[in-house]
């Protein structure tokens, strides 16, 4: 009996894989947003993804990253285009494992459609994205603000602007502490956007 081949994508709403198949997204930061928002693009069908963080995978991480205890000590970019690739081995994963700043900002992320900004740092968050906006300009940028704690998910809003989109409750700072399924639906809102805009796009 042969094997028939089935399609993933096949319940994707109609028209739609062929379009996220010729999309591309960056995203700076693999922590508990960037990890989780590459995830959901990558299942949705993305053709690919330009991905940059310079830090490991950490214990403390695996409550809400997309990480697991075996990739402890690697680096997060390497570890997440790993289990990427797991789940749809012919999207494009490029890598960077670098320190984002104002010089490169730009270069690396240049030939995509839409940009996420998925850090923690609030200078780092800041010097991104006015590097984006003024450097890129027209291109569509993705933020987070507000993810910590837990329940209250009606807070958790979506604030769009010509060009910058920032999902969250802009109110919850990360001294309330994380949690994956706050993070996750932060995270699954900004990919839900991201498909939204690529639709329209093109």
């Amino acid at each position: 009996m042969t094997e028939v081949e089935i399609n993933p994508f096949r319940d994707n709403p109609p028209a739609l894989t062929v379009l996220l198949s010729t999309s591309s997204v960056g995203i700076t930061g693999a922590g508990g947003i960037g990890s989780n928002v590459a995830a959901s693009l990558v299942r949705a069908g993305i053709g690919k993804l330009v991905i940059a963080d310079f830090d490991s995978v950490e214990l403390t991480n695996l409550n809400r990253q997309f990480y697991f205890r075996d990739q402890i000590g690697y680096p997060k970019v390497e570890a997440l285009k790993y289990n990427l690739e797991l789940i749809n081995p012919d999207a494009e994963i490029e890598i960077h494992t670098r320190l984002i700043d104002s010089e490169n900002a730009c270069s690396i992320f240049a030939d995509c459609d839409a940009l996420v900004e998925a850090v923690d740092r609030e200078e780092t968050k800041i010097m991104l994205l006015e590097s984006w906006l003024r450097g890129l300009p027209r291109k569509q940028v993705f933020s987070c603000s507000g993810i910590a704690g837990f329940g209250r998910t009606d807070s958790i809003r979506v604030d769009r602007r010509q060009y910058l989109t920032i999902v969250g409750d802009q109110e919850s700072d990360l001294s309330q502490g994380t949690l994956s399924a706050r993070v996750a639906i932060v995270a699954a809102m900004m990919a839900n956007e991201i498909i939204e805009y690529l639709f329209h796009l093109k």
